[in-house]
C-alpha cells in the first residue's frame, strides 16, 4: 500500500524523536529500530512504506553461493519491490556478513526503492555509497551475506532492531535511526507529529529566551495558555 504524497511531505517534516514521542503516548515504547544508523552522515528523513526481507543463522547446506540463484534470493526480492518503498531487513544483527553490496543496492535504485534499512551490515561500502541509495545499518562488513546468513523471503511480519516489522507499516529514518509507524496509528501521527514540533519549536524559542524549564517542559497551565494564545 503506498503512501499519499500529503502524508510523505507531513511525515518529511517530523522528527523520528518527536514521532517516538506522539506513539509513547499512546502506549507504543518499543517502535526504534537499534543499530539503524545513516551509513552517511546528512542523509535526508525519508518515509515509506515497509518492504521486508529475512534472514535467519547461516546453514550450510542453504546459505551458499548457488543460493543467489534461487527463486528465493535477493535478487527476486528487489524485482518484487514497488517504487517508494522502505527495505527493511531483519538480519539479527549480525555484523561479520553483509546482507547487500553495490550491484544489490544499485539495482534497488533503479527500481526506485526509498531507502535500505537493517539491523545488520552491508558491503563493498566504498560502491553502495556510489550507488546513492539512502542507507541505515548498523555499519559494513567484507563477507557476502551467506557467510554468517541464510536468506528466506520476504512479503512477511520480521524484527528488525529489536521492533516488530508488518508489510506496508510507515517507516522513517533520519539522523537518529530509523523508527516505525504502525498502519492503523498513521492518521494519529500526521496529527500530533506536526503539532508536536510546532510546541517543542515554541519552547525552544523560549529557551533561547532564558526561560527556565520548571513549568515550561513539561508546560504547566500557564504555559498552555501563553502557548495556546500564539496560535490564534
Amino acid at each position: 500500500m503506498s503512501l499519499s504524497p500529503e502524508a510523505i511531505a507531513t511525515l518529511s517534516g517530523v522528527s523520528t524523536a518527536t514521532i517516538t514521542t506522539v506513539l509513547l503516548k499512546k502506549g507504543l515504547r518499543n517502535v526504534w529500530m537499534r543499530g539503524t544508523k545513516p551509513l552517511r552522515p546528512g542523509q535526508p528523513r525519508l518515509v515509506g512504506p515497509a518492504f521486508t526481507l529475512r534472514f535467519v543463522p547461516a546453514r550450510e547446506d542453504l546459505a551458499t553461493p548457488e543460493s543467489w540463484s534461487s527463486p528465493i534470493s535477493t535478487r527476486t526480492a528487489i524485482e518484487a519491490m514497488p517504487k517508494g518503498c522502505i527495505a527493511v531487513v531483519d538480519a539479527m544483527g549480525v555484523s561479520d556478513a553483509g546482507i547487500f553490496g553495490d550491484i544489490l543496492c544499485a539495482r534497488m535504485v533503479k527500481r526506485g526503492v526509498a531507502a535500505l534499512i537493517t539491523d545488520g551490515v552491508v558491503r563493498d561500502v566504498e560502491g553502495v555509497l556510489g550507488t546513492n541509495l539512502p542507507v541505515w545499518c548498523d555499519g559494513f562488513a567484507a563477507p557476502p551475506s551467506v557467510a554468517g546468513l541464510t536468506f528466506v523471503g520476504w512479503g512477511e511480519p520480521i524484527g528488525c532492531g529489536g521492533v516488530a516489522v508488518f508489510p506496508n507499516d510507515i517507516v522513517v529514518a533520519d539522523q537518529d535511526g530509523a523508527v516505525l509507524i504502525p498502519r492503523a496509528l498513521l492518521d494519529h501521527v500526521l496529527a500530533e507529529g506536526p503539532e508536536q514540533e510546532r510546541m517543542e519549536a515554541w519552547i525552544v524559542n523560549e529557551v533561547n529566551n532564558g526561560a527556565a524549564l520548571p513549568g515550561l517542559y513539561p508546560m504547566n497551565a500557564e504555559t498552555k495558555a501563553r502557548y495556546a494564545a500564539t496560535k490564534k
